[in-house]
């Protein structure tokens, strides 16, 4: 038996009228910026030492998180990038992109020292 099976949980069924019902998958609808509770935090680790600036707690679809992280980086000059509801800056612009993210209406925190 190759093929994997994705209906996980469901080995067997002597029932002639069950049909497997699978999981929709969820629609994430992006939140305000003023609902945004974003925590941005200096991070080196794994990164053989070089620092970047991570941004979560990003609530919405992955395209808005690629468009918010394009304008960050854009702004601070840098290069980085988004993915997994994170967006990484390269370098240490902690402070810089609290700031921007206030300007436009996020709810951001620096977190650490």
């Amino acid at each position: 038996m190759s093929k994997k099976n994705n209906r996980q949980g469901v080995v067997y069924s002597t029932n002639p009228d069950f049909e497997y019902q699978e999981d929709s998958p969820e629609i994430v609808e992006t939140l305000a910026p003023a609902q945004q509770k974003l925590r941005v935090s200096r991070d080196a680790k794994a990164r053989k030492g070089k620092v970047v600036t991570a941004i979560t707690g990003f609530v919405g679809t992955d395209e808005d998180l690629q468009t918010l992280g394009k304008w960050l980086k854009t702004k601070c000059g840098v290069g980085g990038s988004a993915k997994d509801g994170e967006i990484l800056v390269q370098g240490d612009f902690v402070d810089k992109v609290v700031q921007l993210l206030v300007a436009e209406g996020y709810q951001a925190k620096k977190i650490g020292g």
